[in-house]
């Protein structure tokens, strides 16, 4: 447990002097050791055993809060003793619950339909805090209280977006290229005509390839903030049998072949887009994971689940199996904000056997469909786009990653399928226009 402490300390101060700074920093009950730190934050019940893993371990709404900040456990009594500030908030133990996931290991009877577990059900939702980076809040915190204990290197950093990630997931890569589309489109589509110019033409005609156009808006982002601060990345399914992951693609197929290219042409990034039957049996990641490798001919590291169905906190251990290095899942479908409490790079902590792992969680900031469909937040174009603003000055308050989610069939411009698919092109190319000015 000592060592998920101090891993917790150190994420919060951050920076390149976490690991000396948060030598200043006890989590302590034992007046007799105040004096070997600067700042002393009392341990909540929370960690021990008779409490860890029990009702009694949830916290108690409504939360209070430090400062300002929403508090999970311990209490905002502050008090000096000698040259030490001692704080009452337990900020780790909070820290720790919102970045395992803990609530859902506490609740595995709330889920969806598809065995995901609700944003709207998560305590920072009913809270009022699922807009807030609060971990990244909590090392604000730590940070002004050890200046105030005269440790003046633990500066704020300016604030700044460290890292955009354009992610996209293919889960419908082309929309009249196979002969069953080509069926659907004669009989109840757009007519045999069109239907056979679609199919047999040139697959940039195709109106689900807007690829080029994402990597487009992607160029224009780098030149502004830094080729090292801008990445594209392409998640793409090689499995799945369940209705939920059609429609189902030939990784050798000519079309898909012709992607790849395009995205080792423009040096976008690809990585495993776990099937819907992988997410229910963890098991078939290694596989899909192989699958890919073979056809892009190079390690394939980075992973996101479908549906965003990653279902239960331990089965990122299949992840770390398969050799995923780094996985972009981390976002409820139903709400945006901040799954995870923090808009940062984290490792993974198993909230079973408390073991760090090398897996690092990339948290997703905003999925577009979680913006407009009706079942989730059903915002407009003005609201969806006033949204994505103040979530995005919030990771850059935070020196955060921001993640965005955006699917290549949601900013085509041939098809009109329903009036959110038009404004969701409008709405991603003004966050890139939003983040070039700042």
């Amino acid at each position: 447990m000592k060592t998920v402490i101090s891993y917790i300390v150190k994420f919060l101060i951050g920076g390149e002097k976490a690991g000396a700074l948060s030598s200043l920093v006890g989590y302590t009950s034992d007046p007799n050791k105040f004096s070997r730190y600067r700042v002393v934050i009392i341990p909540s019940p929370f960690f021990r055993d008779e409490v860890y893993g029990t009702d009694g371990s949830m916290p108690k709404l409504p939360l209070e809060e430090i400062e300002g900040v929403p508090l999970l456990f311990g209490s905002s009594k502050v008090e000096w003793q000698g040259d030490t500030w001692v704080v009452h908030a337990d900020i780790i133990a909070s820290a720790y619950f919102l970045l395992t996931r803990y609530e859902e290991i506490r609740r595995r009877n709330v889920r969806d339909i598809h065995g995901r577990f609700p944003g709207k059900e998560s305590l920072p939702f009913k809270a009022g805090f699922i807009h807030r980076p609060v971990v990244d809040e909590y090392g604000r915190l730590l940070r002004r209280w050890l200046r105030q204990a005269r440790v003046q290197s633990a500066v704020e950093p300016a604030p700044r977006i460290q890292k955009v990630w354009l992610t996209h997931d293919v889960d419908a890569p082309f929309y009249c290229r196979t002969f069953r589309n080509l069926i659907r489109e004669t009989v109840r589509g757009t007519g045999p005509i069109q239907a056979w110019k679609m199919f047999n033409g040139p697959l940039q005609e195709d109106p689900f390839y807007t690829f080029p156009w994402l990597l487009e808006q992607r160029n224009e982002l780098k030149a502004a903030i830094g080729k090292g601060r801008c990445e594209s990345l392409f998640f793409i399914k090689s499995g799945g049998s369940s209705v939920y992951d059609k429609p189902r693609y030939k990784l050798c197929s000519k079309d898909l072949q012709e992607l790849l290219l395009l995205c080792k042409t423009e040096k976008a990034r690809i990585g495993l887009h776990t099937s819907y039957d992988a997410g229910k049996n963890p098991a078939l990641i290694s596989t899909e994971k192989e699958l890919l490798e073979r056809q892009t001919g190079k390690p394939v590291i980075y992973n996101r689940h479908h549906y965003l169905a990653s279902r239960e906190p331990e089965d990122m251990a299949w992840l770390e199996k398969a050799g995923i290095t780094d996985d972009f899942t981390m976002g409820y479908p139903d709400v945006a904000g901040f799954r995870l409490g923090t808009s940062r790079p984290v490792h993974w902590i198993n909230p079973e056997n408390k073991r760090i792992s090398p897996l690092v969680l990339h948290p997703l900031t905003i999925m577009e469909c979680s913006l407009n469909e009706p079942v989730y937040m059903n915002l407009g174009y003005e609201d969806a786009l006033a949204c994505s603003i103040q979530l995005a000055k919030q990771v850059a308050r935070a020196n955060g990653e921001l993640v965005l989610l955006w699917h290549n069939d949601s900013v085509t411009t041939r098809i009109k399928a329903n009036v959110s698919v038009d404004w969701q092109r409008k709405l991603f190319a003004a966050i890139i226009e939003e983040l070039i000015k700042s």
